[in-house]
């Protein structure tokens, strides 16, 4: 009891310290007063109360969170005492929180609870799966995990890697481009993130200009300037390499397609070039070597003219090929080696036309100009009249500022997804557009990497992305 009275009677000292220090409304004689009451003796009815309990709760409250920061512990005796808080005598005491604010804290709390979940988690994680998950992330991540460590680096050489890898499909196509400030380097477009990257591929040459013409398996297909050297590349893997010569020494303009020999390019591609006068190879990557399986047929009409703007359109193992006179489009079936003539005459007042593919079926994209409107238009091959249907154009507000302006369009990449470059003296302007969907998107501006000057994109193909094909 006496221990008690000794641990009471320092407490009641160190509240009238803070009394004085804070000016607390009690003067000394009522306090010395209270100080009696509290101070009975064991007999009496009245159980004894602290002190604190009876000042006025303007200066201080209880705080049970030991935790805070502004907790504070008497030095006592004996045992721990509860913190105590103080507060401005002219201040109102603290209002409740809101169940707003208190779910915030709630989802703070979880956030870094999570955080210590997930580190758990991954690090009981079996080690069977980690290619079966690192292969259905995003295909932007695989910039970033490389660098992680030697084993998760070491993963494009992995054959089991490869197998997961083609088995995800991915939903949208790449762009790879080139632009008219920097033709000796490409830019990538990742539409599903509406993001451009700027990679460096060493292994093309840096002395001559290549372009990229054509694309299979997340695979690019590029030829020089001069028309002369093929090379195939991974523009994510960085996996390339130059084909070798071809036997028939063509240097002028010609017109490239890319099919795969199965599903995927771990069976092998092949690459097919042809000329206006009818000369045409094959390469295949299986024998490494080019082919000339035969002449064109008299039936098809030479020379070609081919749209040397208009990138070979491939459905399973056949390629088209766009020409005019006689408008147009020629075929090629890689397995039976047989050529085919459709005469398809053009819409009225089409320029800037463009082959393309969506599910099997063969489009055409081109401007539509009369007087001094012009509009993008999208058209639909129909197989029994072999006739150009419109099936939908770009909105009306998006054409009106191409009113009385000269515009030229190109295509970049003709796979289910399109990029479309619409440039003219005053413009310069990049859209997307969904054929499945028939979605119309603008895309942001290239920018060059740490600068604010925009790039004009010159020209381009779609490729989906592929971290297992190998050139």
């Amino acid at each position: 009891m006496e221990a008690e009275l000794a641990m009471l009677r320092h407490f009641i000292g160190q509240l009238q310290e803070l009394c004085e220090l804070y000016g607390s409304p009690y003067y000394p004689h009522q306090l010395q007063q209270q100080q009696q009451q509290q101070l009975l003796p064991p007999d009496t009815d009245e159980p004894p109360r602290l002190l604190h309990d009876r000042l006025d709760r303007r200066w201080c409250f209880l705080d049970i969170d030991e935790s805070s920061p502004e907790y504070c512990s008497p030095i006592m005796a004996a045992g721990k005492s509860r913190g105590i808080k103080n507060i401005d005598p002219c201040k109102p005491p603290p209002s409740k929180k809101s169940r707003k604010e208190r779910n915030q804290g709630k989802s703070a709390n979880n956030d870094k609870s999570a955080e210590v979940m997930d580190q758990e988690i991954w690090r009981e994680f079996p080690e069977d799966l980690f290619e079966a998950v690192i292969a259905r992330l995003p295909i932007a991540t695989f910039f970033r995990f490389r660098a992680v460590c030697r084993k998760w680096n070491s993963l494009l050489c992995s054959q089991s890697f490869s197998q997961h890898c083609a088995q995800v499909q991915q939903a949208y196509p790449w762009f790879y481009t080139i632009t008219h400030e920097n033709v000796n380097s490409g830019v990538m477009y990742d539409p599903s993130l509406k993001k451009w990257h700027h990679p460096t591929i060493s292994s093309l040459p840096a002395n001559i200009i290549v372009l990229p013409v054509a694309s299979a398996g997340g695979l690019v297909c590029f030829l020089d300037i001069g028309h002369r050297n093929f090379y195939v590349c991974n523009p994510l893997t960085q996996s390339s390499k130059e084909l070798p010569a071809r036997s028939i020494k063509v240097w002028s303009r010609i017109a490239v397609g890319m099919t795969l020999n199965g599903s995927s390019a771990t069976g092998g591609y092949k690459i097919m070039w042809v000329g206006c006068k009818g000369e045409y190879e094959i390469y295949d990557s299986v024998k490494n070597s080019w082919l000339r399986p035969g002449t064109m047929p008299p039936n098809i009409k030479l020379p070609l003219s081919l749209n040397f703007k208009s990138q070979a359109v491939s459905i399973d193992d056949t390629l088209y090929f766009m020409r005019s006179d006689p408008e147009g489009i020629v075929s090629y079936n890689m397995v039976t080696r047989i050529w085919k003539q459709f005469i398809i005459p053009a819409p009225l007042h089409l320029t800037d036309r463009t082959l393309a593919e969506c599910g099997g079926r063969i489009m055409l994209v081109g401007l539509l100009t009369k007087n001094a409107a012009t509009c993008v238009c999208i058209w639909e091959l129909q197989k029994m009249t072999l006739l150009w249907k419109e099936v939908d154009r770009m909105p009306n507000e998006w054409c009106l500022d191409f009113y009385g302006k000269h515009v030229r369009m190109t295509c970049l990449g003709n796979k289910g997804l399109l990029m479309l470059s619409l440039r003219s003296r005053q413009m310069n302007r990049l859209v997307t557009y969904d054929m499945s969907n028939k979605e119309w998107l603008k895309v942001p501006g290239c920018v060059v990497p740490r600068g604010r000057k925009r790039q004009w994109i010159a020209c381009g193909t779609a490729f989906y992305p592929c971290l297992s094909a190998t050139a």
